[in-house]
């Protein structure tokens, strides 16, 4: 209880300046992420989320995988699972991330956590236009991108690049501002659950693997 009221005094006592989250999150993470957990609610949090999660599952529209789903199915499921997937992400990192922020004595609560990291997705919403557009002004490269490279598939890939970079710089940035450490210890700590969560995924991929081999030959 001692140490969330300490936390919450040293955030506060940093000079709150207004910025826009949208804007300022590309070049001063820390700043925004100062900001967000002090000025801005779960609301605002939460569509940052939609937007960002939009963007993601817009972005990775594939007729090759997915042949029979047109792009207005695609669409209309964003739209609605967006958000429930980005709350349930986003909580599940900033447990993560809350929990391994502590082997380095950070000193962020679970909450602060989860609304600084909720800024990672931010970059995901420039794909939104840049999608948009694609399908607008040269329907066929994105319908079928196996034809051949276009301005758009080279585009996007280049913005699929940076934003995936950058986010994992907000992320570090963020992690570090709220648990009030240095950003080579944000760093490991977000590594560390990376880890964590790569080897559970590893694991659940070779049981599924080894029973489905069992189921076959039974």
């Amino acid at each position: 209880m001692n140490e969330t009221k300490e936390t919450n005094e040293v955030i506060e006592a940093a000079t709150i300046e207004k910025v826009n989250p949208f804007l300022s999150v590309w070049m001063h993470p820390k700043k925004t992420a100062r900001y967000v957990v002090q000025e801005k609610s779960l609301l605002f949090v939460f569509l940052i989320l939609y937007l960002g999660y939009f963007g993601t599952f817009f972005s990775s529209y594939d007729p090759e995988i997915f042949p029979e789903i047109p792009i207005w199915a695609l669409i209309l499921i964003s739209v609605i699972a967006s958000p429930f997937i980005a709350v349930i992400s986003n909580a599940f990192s900033a447990l993560g991330i809350w929990l391994f922020g502590k082997l380095f004595a950070g000193k962020g609560t679970y909450q602060q956590i989860f609304k600084a990291i909720a800024l990672s997705a931010l970059p995901s919403i420039v794909l939104i236009p840049i999608y948009l557009l694609w399908f607008l002004i040269d329907s066929n490269s994105f319908l079928y991108p196996g034809e051949g490279f276009s301005f758009f598939s080279i585009l996007s890939n280049l913005a699929i690049f940076v934003t995936s970079i950058w986010a994992i710089v907000i992320s570090i940035a963020a992690i570090a501002e709220i648990h009030q450490f240095s950003n080579w210890k944000a760093f490991f700590t977000l590594l560390l659950f990376t880890i964590v969560v790569g080897l559970i995924i590893g694991f659940i991929a070779i049981i599924m693997v080894f029973l489905i081999g069992i189921a076959l030959f039974i």
